[in-house]
């Protein structure tokens, strides 16, 4: 349920997309809205999906904000990122009607990640995954910072690959592997790392 929670303005803005594209009235309905937010009536058919898609992401972040906050009293500082990212790079998306900005948030939000995690092993010799899995999972220091310097890696390639993408494929290829692909390349990399960790387990 926590994943789906987590990926819940992917599959909002992947469902809109998918919806918009397919069904006719959608479109229309999907004009109109843009139409009061301000948006020009002069949108090319082809980024009206990609647009109300966007609409819908900054909306469904910001309600994932919002429950969070009540829910926990407290808003984890990665989602605050993610969601500054959504809203300007989203803002900038409908403002200037192109949809290259929102295409960069993942990718920028993977980055911030991958600099999160080496900036805390570099600058303040801090152990992030350590610190988060320490207690259940006893390992060696040099086999904490070699799976770090992995996820490290793992998230600057991720981001690099969904620029390709992004600028190589359609929109609707992109939205797929925006969500099921970084997805499932997600699982495979961490099933590789169980395993590999598995191996340097450290026995009471």
């Amino acid at each position: 349920m926590k994943l789906l929670f987590d990926l819940f303005p992917v599959i909002a803005f992947f469902i809109t997309l998918k919806v918009t594209e397919k069904i006719s009235a959608m479109a229309v309905f999907a004009r109109e809205t843009l139409s009061l937010l301000g948006i020009q009536d002069s949108l090319p058919d082809e980024l009206i999906p990609i647009m109300l898609a966007t609409v819908v992401v900054i909306l469904a972040t910001l309600l994932q904000i919002i429950w969070v906050k009540l829910r926990h009293g407290r808003v984890d500082r990665m989602l605050w990122i993610s969601a500054a990212l959504v809203a300007v790079l989203g803002g900038l998306t409908l403002y200037l009607q192109n949809p290259a900005f929102i295409k960069w948030k993942p990718t920028l939000l993977y980055w911030v990640f991958a600099m999160t995690l080496l900036g805390a092993q570099v600058l303040w010799k801090k152990n992030l995954l350590k610190s988060m899995m320490g207690q259940e999972i006893k390992l060696a220091e040099s086999v904490w910072r070699t799976i770090t310097l992995a996820w490290v890696g793992f998230f600057i390639g991720m981001g690099f690959l969904n620029l390709y993408v992004a600028y190589h494929y359609s929109t609707d290829t992109w939205a797929s592997f925006k969500l099921f692909g970084s997805l499932g390349l997600t699982f495979a990399f961490i099933l590789i790392q169980a395993w590999w960790m598995q191996k340097h387990i450290q026995e009471e």
